[in-house]
């Protein structure tokens, strides 16, 4: 799996938006330092990481990836091509093009952060009112980020749910829990009993909306994330390049310091839940990924190409700074 951070630009001020904090590339630089690219040079540099990395899966992301939607009509029809899986992941804040409705294994994801009482006020001016009229016709995934002010009200979760589920552009509502650096605390951030309700409650939700992918198996896995980058597949099995398409985002998608005791990350609960999956008595997917993995570290120095990458090291412990910086979009854009 390939995930590249293909601009730098964001007209949203999400607060706690780990892109732009100042540890996301390990607090040498931050996103707003690094120089980004646009037109030919964009699409040949993706194109270039997806021909190196061979990836089944490609996640394009940002910043606002949106900001660059004249280069994505030409790297999405590409990748199709390649018959390669690719998501694009936005807040809605620019009409998504109908041609990507035609093209095959592309898919939108929308990222909503709760009913209007909180997401048009975190993601301002990406708000409801400005995804429903981009999104109008299209089909697209929700991806929800669930905080712990959301679980404060009851019946919030399988409100938002069945508002989402009714809208007829929706395919998939995706779960997340928010995912918190160590040592954080914000207001954001869940405990151990906030986790449990939500397993508790989400099952049952699913039933009656089925649009919702959160089934009993994986809200178990929910309540089982990695210990550290070590033990979460997802890290192993993702590369993840920032907006100069040659800086490395590690462990994971969140870079920084993930706290992954605490981890809801949706492509961590999936893959945790797939791991367990038996494939022949005791054999489980986990171990033959486990093999996989060693023989392409072993494959790697016999070849001397390349540095392992930086989460396979230890790793200091680092201070969030919640500060963030915001890069408008450019005139025209």
């Amino acid at each position: 799996m390939l995930s590249i951070e293909i601009t730098r630009e964001c007209p949203l001020h999400c607060p706690g938006c780990y892109a732009y904090g100042s540890e996301h590339l390990g607090g040498h630089q931050t996103l707003r330092d690094l120089a980004d690219f646009r037109g030919d040079a964009l699409v040949q540099g993706v194109v270039d990481l997806v021909d190196k990395h061979q990836p089944l899966h490609v996640s394009l992301v940002g910043g606002e990836p949106m900001i660059r939607h004249r280069e994505l009509s030409r790297i999405l029809p590409a990748l199709s091509q390649q018959e390669r899986f690719s998501l694009v992941v936005t807040s809605g804040i620019i009409p998504i093009p109908m041609d990507w409705m035609k093209l095959p294994r592309v898919r939108v994801a929308v990222s909503v952060d709760g009913l209007p009482e909180h997401h048009n006020v975190r993601r301002h001016p990406a708000t409801y009112e400005k995804i429903l009229e981009n999104i109008a016709g299209r089909e697209v995934n929700v991806h929800w980020t669930i905080t712990r002010p959301m679980i404060e009200r009851a019946g919030y979760l399988e409100e938002f749910v069945a508002f989402w589920s009714a809208r007829p552009e929706v395919d998939r509502i995706w779960v997340s829990l928010y995912s918190p650096q160590v040592g954080e605390e914000s207001a954001e951030k869940l405990t151990w009993a906030d986790r449990e309700r939500i397993a508790a409650t989400l099952p049952g939700v699913q039933k009656r909306y089925p649009k919702l992918l959160m089934s009993e198996r994986m809200t178990r896995a929910l309540l089982a994330p990695p210990a550290n980058p070590d033990a979460c597949l997802f890290a192993k099995m993702s590369n993840n390049y920032s907006a100069d398409l040659k800086t490395r985002v590690e462990p994971c998608v969140l870079g920084g310091t993930p706290d992954c005791s605490q981890c809801g990350c949706m492509a961590t609960t999936g893959m945790r839940f797939v791991e367990e999956i038996r494939l022949l008595g005791p054999l489980k997917a986990k171990h033959l990924v486990k093999t996989s993995v060693g023989i392409g570290l072993a494959m790697n120095r016999l070849r001397q190409s390349g540095t392992k990458p930086s989460r396979w090291k230890p790793r200091v412990p680092q201070v969030q700074d919640r500060e963030l910086v915001q890069i408008e979009p450019v005139a025209g854009d």
